[in-house]
C-alpha cells in the first residue's frame, strides 16, 4: 500500500505502524472508522480557501467536529489541543479540507452551528506526556466507578470512560434499559475522582461499536471499523435467506439481530422473485403428486418428492413454472426422475443392501441396548437411595457391629427395610430417649 500521507518509506511503499494491516498511514496503523479523503490528490485552484472546519477523534469511536481558528497547517493524523466545555482535550485530526463538508451534511450539523469549537493549538509534547498518563489509570477509575454504581443497585452498565487530556472532566458511557435516577451517584463520583462528571448515555450497538471485538465471521465488528448507520433488521430478513431463527447464531455482540443480515438482502428478495408464489408448490404427474421439500434461492432450484418416497428431485424453478402452467390446463407431465439430470436425484435412505448402515428402526429394535440401559438406571437408584426395598448396604468386613464381626447384612425382621444410615451423629446431652418399645419375638 502506497500513499503520500506517510513518511517512513521501504522498498517504495508505506510502512503503517501498529498491525500494518491495510491501515492509513497518516494515523499510525489501522484506526477504526477512518474516512478516505477523495479530494486529497486533487490540485486545487491557486486562490482556494481551505474549509475551516477540521473532523477530530478520540477514544474508540467518538469524533467531533471543530474550526480552524487560528489557521493552523494541518493534516491527517495530526495531534491538536481542542477546547471543551471544561478546560481542553487532546484528539487526532482524521478528515481536513472538503471532505469535512461532506461528512457535516452526512450528521446533519451546520457550518455556522454553535457546538463547534475552536482549535486551541497543536498538541505539544507536555500535552501528549500527560494524555498517556491520565489514560493509563482509566482502567483502575472504571473498576471503582463499577463498584460504586454497584453499591447503589442501579439497574446500569458502565461500560467505557473517557479522561480529558487536562485531567478535569471525565464521561461515563453507559447503558441502561430504562431511565436511571443516578444523581446520587453523580455526588459520589464527584467526591471518589474529584473531576466533573458527565454520563452519557449509548446504544447497546454503540457500545459494541466503543469497545470492538472479533465476530463470528473472524474478522472486526462492522460497527468499529466502517458501519456508521445502524438501519433496522428483523427476523423477516432471516426468513427470506432460509436460516433458521435461533437468537443465538443471529444475535451479534451487542444483543441484537446482526447488521450483516441486511448487506445481501436485496439479493435474496430479488431471487425469491422468480419463484412461484404459492404456499404449497405440487406438480401432478405420471408417477403421482410431487410436493415441493426445499428451495435453493441462490442456485434457483426447488426440491420434489412423492408421497410414500423419501427420494429428492430438484427441478429448475423454470422448468417447475412450465409444469404447473401444463397441470393449469390439464396436462400431466412425466415422471420427475426422467426429467431431472441424474446427479440432481438424492436418496434419503441408504440401500438395504448395505448390511453395514444401521438404520434409525434397527436401533430402537435393539432390546439389548434398551436392557442396558435400564439396568444402568436401577444401579444408579440404588446408589442414590440405598434404604429403598431391596437395596442393602454392605459394611465392609471387619466394621460390623455388635455380634457380626464378618460384616454379613442383618435379618432385621419381616419389615426388610434395609440397614439404618450411620451418619446420626452423637446424640446431645441430658436427652431422654423415652421407653424403649417391646420387639416381636422372632420365629
Amino acid at each position: 500500500m502506497g500513499c503520500s500521507s506517510c513518511g517512513t518509506k521501504s522498498g517504495g511503499g508505506c510502512s503503517p505502524a501498529g498491525c500494518k494491516s491495510n491501515g492509513t498511514c497518516g494515523t499510525s496503523g489501522c484506526n477504526a472508522l477512518n474516512v478516505y479523503d477523495w479530494f486529497r490528490d486533487m490540485e486545487l485552484p491557486d486562490d482556494f480557501v481551505a474549509f475551516n472546519i477540521v473532523e477530530v477523534r478520540f477514544k474508540g469511536s467518538r469524533k467531533e467536529f471543530f474550526r480552524n481558528v487560528n489557521n493552523l497547517d494541518l493534516y491527517t493524523g495530526d495531534y491538536v489541543a481542542v477546547e471543551s466545555s471544561v478546560g481542553f482535550d487532546v484528539g487526532t485530526v482524521s478528515a481536513t479540507s472538503e471532505i469535512v463538508r461532506l461528512q457535516l451534511k452526512k450528521y446533519r450539523v451546520q457550518e455556522d452551528s454553535e457546538r463547534i469549537l475552536p482549535i486551541i493549538r497543536k498538541a505539544t509534547d507536555k500535552d501528549l506526556e500527560k494524555n498517556d498518563e491520565l489514560k493509563l489509570k482509566e482502567k483502575a477509575t472504571l473498576e471503582r466507578a463499577r463498584t460504586i454504581a454497584f453499591r447503589l443497585n442501579l439497574q446500569m452498565k458502565i461500560s467505557d470512560i473517557e479522561i480529558q487530556s487536562d485531567g478535569r472532566k471525565v464521561i461515563f458511557f453507559y447503558t441502561a434499559e430504562q431511565r436511571v435516577d443516578f444523581r446520587e451517584l453523580i455526588r459520589l463520583y464527584a467526591d471518589e475522582f474529584r473531576m466533573k462528571i458527565e454520563m452519557r448515555h449509548i446504544s447497546y450497538r454503540e457500545e459494541a461499536s466503543r469497545l470492538g471485538g472479533i465476530g463470528v465471521c473472524g474478522r472486526q465488528l462492522c460497527c468499529s471499523t466502517w458501519l456508521t448507520d445502524y438501519k433496522m433488521v428483523t427476523t423477516g430478513a432471516a426468513r427470506v435467506q432460509n436460516l433458521s431463527i435461533n437468537m443465538e447464531k443471529l444475535a451479534g455482540q451487542c444483543g441484537r439481530l446482526k447488521c450483516c443480515l441486511n448487506y445481501e438482502l436485496d439479493l435474496y428478495v430479488e431471487a425469491l422473485d422468480k419463484f412461484p408464489k404459492a404456499k404449497v408448490v405440487k406438480l401432478e404427474t405420471a408417477s403421482g403428486v410431487a410436493y415441493s421439500q426445499k428451495t435453493d434461492i441462490l442456485k434457483q432450484l426447488m426440491w420434489f418428492s412423492y408421497e410414500d418416497s423419501a427420494t429428492w428431485i430438484a427441478l429448475a424453478v423454470e422448468k417447475v413454472k412450465e409444469f404447473m402452467e401444463d397441470n393449469k390446463q390439464g396436462k400431466i407431465v412425466p415422471p420427475l426422475q426422467d426429467v431431472a439430470a441424474a446427479s440432481q436425484v438424492v436418496e434419503q435412505v441408504a440401500s438395504a443392501q448395505a448390511p453395514e448402515f444401521i438404520g434409525g428402526s434397527e436401533l430402537l429394535e435393539d432390546r439389548e441396548m434398551e436392557a442396558e440401559i435400564r439396568k444402568g438406571r436401577q444401579e444408579k437408584g440404588r446408589h442414590q437411595h440405598p434404604h429403598n426395598k431391596g437395596g442393602q448396604q454392605h459394611r465392609p468386613p471387619g466394621q460390623g457391629g455388635g455380634g457380626n464381626p464378618q460384616g454379613k447384612p442383618r435379618h432385621r425382621g419381616p419389615d426388610n427395610r434395609g440397614p439404618r444410615r450411620d451418619n446420626r451423629g452423637p446424640r446431645p446431652p441430658h436427652q431422654n430417649r423415652g421407653p424403649k418399645p417391646n420387639n416381636p419375638p422372632n420365629t
